[in-house]
């Protein structure tokens, strides 16, 4: 794992082959728990390309000098974000 918060990421690659490609990272949350969110997209080995972009909040506890995943929440699409986003915005106007 990572030990400092810049050096997460979801990117993953098997035999040689890109299977999450990190778009781009935001830090939520520093310290013992970090919380970052993540744009990304998945490989997709029948059509043989990336697919549509998708969002992922993750938690990490530092440990032992190291940051640890402990949780996660994917956001499947640009919809779906739309929504979250509203509600949370109605919720802190409020």
């Amino acid at each position: 794992m990572a030990a400092n918060i810049e050096e997460l990421t979801i990117q993953y690659e098997e035999d040689g082959q890109l299977l999450v490609k990190e778009l781009d990272k935001e830090v939520l949350t520093k310290g013992a728990w970090a919380t970052l969110v993540y744009r990304y997209q998945n490989w997709s080995r029948a059509k043989e390309e990336f697919g549509k972009e998708m969002f992922t909040i993750r938690r990490y506890q530092k440990r032992n000098g190291e940051y640890m995943p402990k949780s996660k929440f994917n956001i499947s699409s640009a919809d779906q974000a739309k929504k979250i986003i509203a509600v949370l915005q109605k919720w802190t106007d409020e």
